[in-house]
């Protein structure tokens, strides 16, 4: 018996941890970066790697971040795989209130709406009229397919700006649930998501439509658009779950991540071109995430080219690198949570 005890004792202490994980991933992050940094072909990371130093460092550690994360994850799933498979049997037994929760949302957007879902479709195209009528004289001899241009970058502005703010405040505004009932944390945030996608769908069909009035020509590239919509999603599950736990610790972000979309609606190239950058703004225009998301889906819809695989590496590194981050934010305070609210 006494054997048997200091058998688990000895295994607890062993057993990898959220904060083992972590160091693992961190530490296997900062190796690869530096060995990037100093090896590995310019071609390879997109003809980027002479300029500024910080860029540099920048580009290593995203292929180094994809990579430590392809590795550490199927870790995490071996070595916790019982842990892994309680998390999907509560999302499976969540499951019918998940649904309810997206359902509920869809209803109160529209209700008492005389014109209802179609509001989805209006929105995004009243907007890109806008838009073009004021940039249209600017940009528009720069740019072919100006309108095109204009809304395939506020697709996926408005799907990440909408999914992100509405699951920060997703866990407070279920505070109700949560304090009488045992509810996963992240299916609050889940939800708003999914409730963004429903409405990103919408949005798309908007897109097509105009695609089709202005006879922009279809390109077979357009088959792969679930790709960058994949990207942003994940990434954006990962900052509404990160978001949500900072929104119930501190409300003041409620407050400041209105300016942080703002700023990223003008970080982004919607409705200009980057080639009016300057190298020092070019540079550090590839620090935001969007900007990776907006040019990945042009080029499948605009250019009718595949993005390379420096594109698809990035976008994997912000979308996976935030969606680790969130499960590890939300993970280790989620029980934290009935404390505050």
């Amino acid at each position: 018996m006494q054997i048997n005890q200091i058998l688990s004792s000895e295994l607890k202490s062993t057993a990898m941890t959220k904060k083992r994980f972590a160091t693992v991933a961190i530490v296997l992050t900062t190796v690869l970066a530096v060995l990037f940094w100093s090896y590995l072909p310019m071609e390879i990371m997109g003809g980027y790697r002479v300029g500024n130093a910080f860029m540099r460092l920048f580009y290593s550690g995203f292929i180094a971040l994809t990579i430590s994360l392809i590795i550490v994850l199927p870790l995490i799933v071996t070595t916790r795989r019982d842990y892994a498979r309680k998390q999907l049997e509560t999302l499976k037994r969540f499951r019918h209130l998940l649904f309810l929760m997206v359902k509920r949302d869809f209803v109160t957007r529209y209700r008492r709406s005389v014109l209802g879902v179609l509001w989805s479709l209006l929105n995004p195209l009243f907007t890109m009229i806008i838009l073009t009528m004021v940039f249209s004289t600017i940009f528009q001899s720069d740019i072919p397919n100006f309108p095109i241009y204009i809304f395939s970058g506020q697709l996926i502005y408005n799907f990440y700006s909408e999914a992100t703010s509405g699951a920060m405040n997703s866990v407070l505004s279920g505070a109700t649930i949560i304090k009488k009932l045992y509810v996963p944390k992240y299916i609050f945030p889940i939800s708003k998501i999914l409730s963004a996608t429903i409405n990103l769908g919408f949005s798309f069909i908007a897109f097509m439509l105009v695609f089709m009035v202005l006879r922009t020509p279809f390109h077979s590239t357009m088959l792969l658009i679930p790709v960058p919509i994949f990207y942003v999603f994940i990434f954006s599950k990962g900052v509404g779950m990160i978001l949500s736990a900072l929104a119930v610790f501190f409300r003041d972000i409620t407050h400041l991540y209105g300016v942080v979309v703002t700023m990223l609606f003008f970080l982004t190239p919607i409705m200009y071109p980057v080639s009016i950058l300057p190298p020092q703004i070019f540079h550090l225009i590839h620090l935001n995430p969007l900007f990776h998301y907006v040019e990945y889906f042009r080029d499948l819809t605009l250019n009718g080219t595949v993005p390379g695989l420096w594109a698809n590496i990035i976008c994997l590194g912000f979308s996976f690198g935030s969606l680790a981050i969130g499960v590890y934010v939300k993970m280790t305070h989620q029980d934290k949570y009935i404390l505050y609210l």
